[in-house]
C-alpha cells in the first residue's frame, strides 16, 4: 500500500501575489503618468498610497504563506516570494519618504540668503488639492533650515557679472532647470567700454566737435524695488524636476555685483506639500557645487 502525502494549499500566498501585482501595476502606471504624462503630484501620491495599501496587504499575506510553508510545507512558497518582489517598489518608495520625513525639517522653501531671500519674479501657482500648506515662509522655517543645513550659503566669485552669468546659464542647463522668467539680464551684458577708441588714437584733438555733448543726469540711486532685490540684480527663475519620480520644484537664481565681485544666491521651493523631504536643499547644494566647478579659479570666500 502506497501512502501519498498531499501538501496543503496556501490560499494566503496566492492572494498575496495577486494583491502585490495589483499594487505594482498601480504604482508603475501612476509613476509613468506623473513623470511623463499629465498626472499631477497630488493625484500621483493618492494612487501611490493606494498601491501601498495593496502592497502592505500582500506582504502580510505572503508572511502567512511563508509561515504555512515552514510549518506544514504548504504550497505557495514561490507565490509568497513573488508577492514580496512585486510589493518592494511601492513599499520602498514610501519607506524612503517616511525616513526623509522624520529626519528632515518640515519646510518646503530653502534659500542661501535667509535674511533677505530673493523674491520670485512670478509667484508659483499650482492646484495643490489635498497637499495644502501655509502660503508664507515664517522666520521659524528659516531657523529650521539654518539648523538643518548650516552649509547652505551663497557663493562669491571674483569674476565680472557677465562671466558668472554665463557660468550660471551653462550649469542651469546641465542640471535640467527650465527657465521660465528672467529679470535684469541686460545688466550682465559685457562692458563694451574697452572697445572704444582711445583719445589721441588717429583723432584730431584740435578739431571742434560737430555736436557738443550735453551732460546726462546722474543715474538714480540703486533702490530696492522689493526686499531682496536691487535694480542691478540679474535674476533667473525656472522649474526643476527630480529625475525619476518627476517632483516639481521652483528655482530662483540671483546674481548681484558687489565691489568687483559677483554674489550668487539660490532659492528652491517644492511646488506641492509642506515638506520637501530634503530634496530642495540637496538640489541647491548640487547646483552650487556644479557652479563652483564651472567657475573654478575665480571663487572667493
Amino acid at each position: 500500500m502506497i501512502i501519498r502525502y498531499e501538501r496543503p494549499y496556501s490560499y494566503a500566498a496566492h492572494w498575496a501575489r495577486g494583491l502585490a501585482r495589483i499594487a505594482f501595476a498601480i504604482f508603475a502606471l501612476s509613476l509613468l503618468a506623473h513623470r511623463f504624462g499629465p498626472l499631477t503630484t497630488p493625484h500621483f501620491l493618492a494612487l501611490a498610497s493606494l498601491s501601498g495599501v495593496f502592497a502592505l496587504a500582500g506582504v502580510l499575506l505572503a508572511a502567512i504563506g511563508l509561515t504555512r510553508l515552514w510549518q506544514v510545507a504548504a504550497i505557495g512558497g514561490i507565490a509568497s516570494l513573488s508577492a514580496l518582489t512585486y510589493a518592494a517598489p511601492p513599499l520602498g518608495f514610501f519607506g524612503f519618504g517616511a525616513v526623509q520625513y522624520l529626519m528632515r525639517p518640515k519646510i518646503y522653501d530653502v534659500t542661501t540668503d535667509t535674511v533677505t531671500p530673493p523674491p520670485w519674479i512670478k509667484t508659483p501657482v499650482a492646484e495643490r488639492s489635498w497637499l495644502t500648506r501655509s502660503p508664507t515662509v515664517t522666520p521659524q522655517d528659516r531657523e529650521a533650515q539654518i539648523a538643518a543645513y548650516p552649509g547652505l550659503t551663497g557663493r562669491r566669485y571674483d569674476g565680472a557679472l557677465d562671466r558668472v552669468f554665463q557660468g550660471v546659464r551653462k550649469v542651469a542647463g546641465e542640471t535640467r532647470i527650465a527657465t521660465t522668467a528672467e529679470l535684469g539680464v541686460e545688466n550682465a551684458r559685457a562692458d563694451l567700454g574697452d572697445l572704444a577708441v582711445q583719445g589721441g588714437a588717429g583723432v584730431d584733438t584740435n578739431r571742434e566737435p560737430d555736436v557738443i555733448p550735453v551732460p546726462a543726469a546722474r543715474p538714480a540711486p540703486d533702490l530696492d524695488p522689493l526686499p531682496g532685490r536691487r535694480s542691478t540684480d540679474v535674476v533667473l527663475q525656472g522649474e526643476w524636476r527630480t529625475l525619476i519620480v518627476g517632483f516639481r520644484f521652483d528655482v530662483l537664481i540671483r546674481l548681484r555685483e558687489e565691489a568687483e565681485t559677483t554674489f550668487v544666491d539660490v532659492r528652491v521651493a517644492s511646488r506641492y506639500g509642506a515638506h520637501d523631504l530634503g530634496m530642495g536643499a540637496a538640489f541647491a547644494e548640487e547646483f552650487l557645487r556644479a557652479l563652483d566647478a564651472e567657475l573654478l579659479g575665480i571663487a572667493g570666500d
